[in-house]
């Protein structure tokens, strides 16, 4: 009897074992197509600009913004996530040179790629934080071109993309998006706010925000990222939450460009400070006041 029971419990493992791989395979095979998929988006034509005042906002705006933490201070790409598991993460080389990732980009292509997760030909970018830069203004993001167009020309390697079986899966399931699902693309452009210490620029700023935070800032697993990363905070008003560390706007500039609360405890090196110290002061308190403006949100609701 005992042996039966263990034959039978063997055989129904078997199957068991058989059923999961052939739904892994049917999932990757799915996000194959997934990622293949062509996707037509209705832009905004936005002027190109190549004044010294459009390149300097721009140089601004890829300094502050996140663009050095995967392209590097030059835009030649560099290797941003290796967990030497098999995720591998290599963003590719974004200047003017006759072979980068960018070379021969229109108007509309940096457009489709930086507000809207969208290669040239349509197919989505697997990614490219486009849910932070989506709300990017007209005038800001020709700014961003300006500058990215007239960059020394250097030699650099297009994306390279290594993703587990497991994170394949995950994503063919629809557990991970693509940087095109993450965005309405029928939003119009962000109508533009004073740049002052207010909240109402301090919601714009924000948006650089949301790919970890989440677009209700409330923090939480992020979506994709590697395991071992930490939950990402919760930014909205409350006791517990982050912002009750800062007393003040000065307190968290500071920490902002610093990496440290002002206990003297570390903030995560997954946040980016290579890009947020290099926010001005004007962006950094404005941001401070709109966070303090938000509703309260539980933690980890995004």
């Amino acid at each position: 009897m005992n042996k039966t029971w263990l034959r039978w419990a063997g055989y129904g493992l078997l199957v068991f074992i058989a059923l999961a791989a052939t739904a892994i395979a049917a999932l990757v095979g799915y996000g194959h197509l997934k990622a293949s998929r062509k996707l037509e988006i209705r832009l905004e034509a936005v002027a190109a600009r190549s004044d010294a005042a459009a390149v300097e906002r721009g140089g601004y705006l890829f300094r502050s913004r996140g663009c050095t933490d995967c392209h590097g201070s030059d835009g030649t790409g560099r290797t941003f996530v290796d967990d030497g598991k098999g995720l591998r993460l290599h963003a590719p080389n974004i200047t003017p040179a006759p072979r980068s990732a960018t070379a021969g980009y229109r108007m509309e292509d940096w457009d489709r790629s930086i507000r809207h997760g969208v290669a040239p030909g349509g197919r989505p970018l697997m990614i490219m934080p486009s849910e932070d830069y989506n709300r990017l203004t007209n005038d800001d993001f020709a700014a961003l071109v300006a500058y990215l167009r007239q960059m020394p020309a250097s030699a650099g390697e297009l994306a390279q993309i290594s993703l587990p079986l497991p994170v394949r899966a995950l994503y063919g399931a629809g557990f991970i998006q693509d940087a095109a699902q993450k965005i309405d693309h029928a939003l119009a452009a962000a109508t533009p706010v004073p740049e002052a210490v207010s909240p109402a620029h301090g919601a714009y700023v924000a948006n650089a925000c949301i790919g970890c935070h989440g677009p209700g800032l409330a923090g939480g697993r992020i979506p994709g990222a590697p395991p071992d990363w930490p939950a990402a905070a919760n930014l909205t008003p409350g006791a517990g939450t982050a912002l009750a560390n800062y007393a003040d706007e000065k307190a968290f500039v500071a920490m902002m460009r610093s990496g440290v609360r002002p206990d003297g405890s570390a903030v995560s090196t997954v946040m980016p400070f290579g890009s947020l110290k290099a926010m001005s002061d004007v962006d950094l308190e404005a941001l401070f006041l709109h966070l303090k403006s938000l509703p309260p949100r539980a933690a980890g609701s995004r």
